[in-house]
């Protein structure tokens, strides 16, 4: 069975460290900070201001001055702070954060994303992702597998205009975990629950390289 956008962000937020500094992107990556592994101390940092971002309100309990870079209200943790976007951009830009999840709408076999502009629709501009696939240590994609189509979005190059060449390190679908090779191509680490690896074969149009039995992936609430 394929995840959905929820089963997606439980399994990226196993990828997160102790005592790091962590973007999350719109979309599907904001879910992520819902989910954060007992144990585990991350700072959410959000382009528009914030480090110290936690999960989502409960309802009732919405802020609706305190919002993430998607215009969602949000919450705050103990020592948040807040600053304009000339400071968080250079923090991003001094590299200061170690991960970044990006949601995508396509990624090609050399760790390209494209995420920001389909041609011939209206777009506000490129927004900040610009500035973090060019200065974060680790990026992580969180998106589906395939399109409304059902037309792969893992792809042996990409169609769309690039928002970073040779960036992304592991992409996280409805169908699996994927691993950016260095040399190109990607590894298929973890299906989801039920899903085959002929399903995720026939999905991805890029080169997939798959090494012997490939587990599930172990999803903790």
């Amino acid at each position: 069975m394929a995840l959905d956008k929820i089963g997606i962000a439980k399994r990226i937020a196993q990828e997160l460290q102790n005592n790091t500094y962590v973007n999350l992107g719109i979309g599907i990556p904001t879910l992520v900070a819902n989910y954060v592994p007992k144990g585990i101390s991350v700072e959410f940092q959000s382009e528009n201001g914030i480090l110290g971002m936690g999960p989502f309100p409960y309802e009732n309990e919405e802020d609706a001055d305190l919002i993430n870079a998607g215009k969602q209200t949000i919450t705050a943790l103990d020592g948040a702070v807040y600053f304009d976007s000339a400071t968080s951009f250079a923090m991003i830009r001094g590299q200061h954060v170690q991960l970044t999840v990006l949601g995508a709408m396509e990624v090609s076999e050399n760790g390209d994303i494209a995420n920001w502009k389909i041609p011939g629709k209206m777009v506000k501009g490129m927004g900040g992702a610009m500035d973090l696939v060019a200065s974060a240590e680790n990026i992580i994609v969180a998106m589906m597998h395939t399109n409304k189509k059902g037309e792969s979005k893992i792809l042996t190059q990409c169609s769309l205009p690039l928002t970073g060449v040779g960036c992304v390190k592991k992409v996280v679908t409805n169908l699996a975990v994927l691993e950016v090779l260095p040399q190109g191509g990607f590894k298929l680490l973890e299906r989801a629950p039920g899903v085959s690896v002929e399903e995720i074969q026939a999905a991805t149009e890029a080169s997939l390289l798959v090494d012997g039995i490939i587990p599930e992936m172990s999803l903790v609430d």
